[in-house]
């Protein structure tokens, strides 16, 4: 059922972003037509819309989901030790259904990697309760940390995490 740890354990997201946990629910992400598998290369030009997010499971209305997408390889400039670049958080996506029932905290933003290959990393958490007046978010965008959330908003270890890898895309030569 659940998905094997070993390709985020590879891709390091198991250590630099979340610590091992056991795997416990199943989520898919779609950006278009493609389907987020770990480590896949997606272009930044077509992860600009957010993605379609689907917690795989019955529909019940009393289990709820967070869902983070981070950037660990775009440290802040003031403390560049492994804080990440928060793109993404829903909260309270009922089970079996799309992220776009939950509610989003922080609006989603794409890829933007500057430089070489970024991973970019959706960390799934199991909500004890629904989070409607709980949420809380102490840093900004570019000094993030998904550990620290999950601590600060009791959601304890992730349930499942996926991850695809960007660069920035050549610009387009202009001709005078």
């Amino acid at each position: 059922m659940a998905r094997s740890l070993e390709p985020l354990v590879v891709g390091k997201v198991i250590g630099d972003v979340v610590d091992m946990f056991g795997p416990a629910a199943e989520f898919t992400i779609h950006y278009g037509a493609k389907q987020i598998t770990n480590g896949c290369e997606i272009k930044p030009s077509a992860a600009v819309d957010k993605p379609k997010t689907q917690i795989l499971g019955p529909r019940d209305p009393s289990n709820y989901y967070t869902l983070v997408m981070v950037d660990p390889d775009a440290p802040s400039p003031s403390e560049p030790t492994l804080r990440e670049w928060l793109h993404w958080i829903v909260v309270d996506i009922p089970e079996g259904m799309d992220a776009a029932e939950g509610r989003e905290v922080v609006p989603y933003m794409g890829p933007q990697p500057p430089t070489g290959i970024h991973r970019y990393v959706f960390v799934l958490f199991r909500q004890k309760s629904s989070m409607m007046t709980k949420i809380r978010l102490d840093e900004g965008r570019s000094n993030f940390s998904t550990r620290q959330f999950a601590s600060d908003n009791e959601l304890g270890l992730p349930v499942a995490a996926l991850y695809f890898n960007s660069q920035k895309e050549p610009g387009t030569k202009k001709r005078s």
